[in-house]
């Protein structure tokens, strides 16, 4: 939030910013806010999701492989039910994770995408072909792989899983060369993955539903119509979209059709225009602000100024307006499902048994190497092959700084699919429980491989170079 004090005046030079206020705090106040700076500023570094996500998989591997492994196994089949009388919803703590708190992830997902298509790398068309056409590339040709591997039974609907790339791990093993890679490969393979994402939405939609209850669907409909009409009525304040949003995943929930959805839905529908224009609010901000030393000069405390105290309140207010909802949604919505929901998921479902006789029957079944190549092998050649090609054809172009090498390094990097293809193979090999282990021993072992490869291609090919 913007202080008072961290206004420049007008007078002032653009170039010099002003003093920070002196803190009036206790000793021990002071010296706690030396220590959380640091901390806070470890919660915002990109790297900090996935470096929390990869303690969550291992602390599930290993309690998976420990003698509390029943204990562990049955925890998340226990039953949780809110409600009472007709109106119960009962799922297991399995099915909260991975139904409910997933969706506040997808809504995340969705804001994302939202903010790239507009304002971000996807929003100009030539900058936007060459992560397009990548994503597209590095989606089909895993799907094929694993599709030639497994072309029929149960192990077919698995196909979608070698499709999704995992943006917290791929962009925060690429921060680890940052020294050694331009700064516009990053960009790249985060709207890559953004792309990606929006096709894992798609394809769980479409193709990872159940039987369709079409009552519940047409109420799912008549739902996101109403948080369409909200927001073309100009409503700003995120309650009613909530609302309506909860509403529907109970709908989709209902309906047979994955109810994660209902957060991307809910993320398409928030408005990204603000409330406050940027430049009346900065001339409504000064006046405040002169009215704010007045009444400063009549009393300093807020205690006692009510007029004081009814300025902060509205400056405070102000500054909120002046983003656009969905971008405070966004800013909101980081800490908790990077640092607590996305680990959670991971402590829930990447828990597979690692025995000799487990890895074996694993190395054997067709859907782990179906999974594991697709990843690997299909991310390097799709997401590669796709880009050399869009590049040859003058479709799209490299950005500044960027070879194509770099371009096959970033590929590699794609084929770490941790949370979204764990969550795809949920879906695929629900009431398979056999599959479902080889299908994510195939994730784990592909996603440790890609990103060990991807580091070390791109760590050779920027030796002795030094990029700030």
């Amino acid at each position: 939030m913007i202080g008072a004090s961290d206004i420049i005046p007008a007078m002032r030079p653009p170039h010099q910013l002003p003093e920070r206020p002196r803190l009036e705090g206790t000793p021990l106040e002071n010296m706690f806010d030396r220590l959380l700076s640091p901390f806070q500023a470890f919660v915002h570094h990109q790297t900090t999701g996935g470096l929390v996500l990869m303690a969550a998989a291992v602390a599930a591997l290993l309690l998976a492989n420990s003698p509390w492994a029943a204990g562990y196994q049955h925890l998340w089949h226990t039953p949780v039910a809110i409600g009472g009388g007709p109106w119960v919803l009962a799922l297991s703590l399995h099915g909260w994770v991975n139904e409910g708190l997933m969706a506040l992830f997808f809504l995340m997902v969705g804001l994302e995408i939202k903010r790239e298509l507009l304002v971000g790398e996807l929003s100009a068309p030539r900058q936007a072909a060459l992560p397009i056409v990548a994503a597209v590339g590095g989606m089909v040709v895993p799907a094929l792989i694993y599709a030639g591997i497994n072309p029929g039974g149960a192990e077919a609907r698995g196909w979608g899983v070698p499709m999704a790339t995992d943006i917290a791990f791929a962009v925060g093993a690429l921060v680890l060369l940052r020294h050694r890679v331009p700064a516009a490969l990053s960009i790249f393979l985060v709207a890559l993955a953004i792309v990606d994402d929006l096709g894992a939405v798609l394809v769980i939609a479409l193709f990872y539903t159940a039987q369709l209850d079409l009552r519940a669907a047409l109420v799912a409909a008549a739902l996101f119509l109403l948080l369409v009409m909200l927001s073309r009525l100009g409503v700003r304040r995120l309650a009613p979209y909530f609302i309506v949003a909860t509403l529907l995943w109970l709908a989709l929930l209902k309906s047979g059709i994955h109810s994660t959805i209902a957060g991307v839905l809910m993320a398409f529908t928030v408005p990204a225009r603000a409330r406050y224009d940027s430049t009346r609010f900065s001339d409504y901000l000064r006046a405040l602000l002169g009215r704010y030393d007045r009444s400063v000069q009549a009393d300093r405390n807020p205690l006692r100024n009510e007029e004081l105290r009814a300025l902060i309140d509205t400056i405070g207010e102000g500054v909120k307006k002046v983003q656009p909802p969905a971008a405070r949604l966004e800013s909101a919505l980081h800490a908790p499902v990077t640092l607590l929901i996305v680990p959670l998921f991971a402590f829930v479902n990447a828990g597979i048994p690692l025995g000799l006789a487990d890895l074996s029957e694993a190395a054997q079944s067709r859907v782990s190497w179906g999974v594991a190549l697709g990843l690997v092998l299909g991310k390097f050649i799709g997401i590669g092959g796709a880009a050399y090609l869009a590049v040859r054809v003058n479709l799209a172009q490299l950005p500044h700084g960027v070879r194509m090498p770099h371009i096959f390094g970033a590929a590699l990097f794609g084929g770490i699919g941790f949370t979204m293809a764990i969550f795809i193979a949920e879906l695929a090999f629900k009431g398979h429980a056999e599959m479902l282990v080889a299908a994510k021993t195939g994730i784990l072992v592909a996603s440790a491989l890609a990103g060990l490869l991807g580091y070390i291609w791109l760590r050779w090919l920027g030796r002795g170079a030094r990029v700030e």
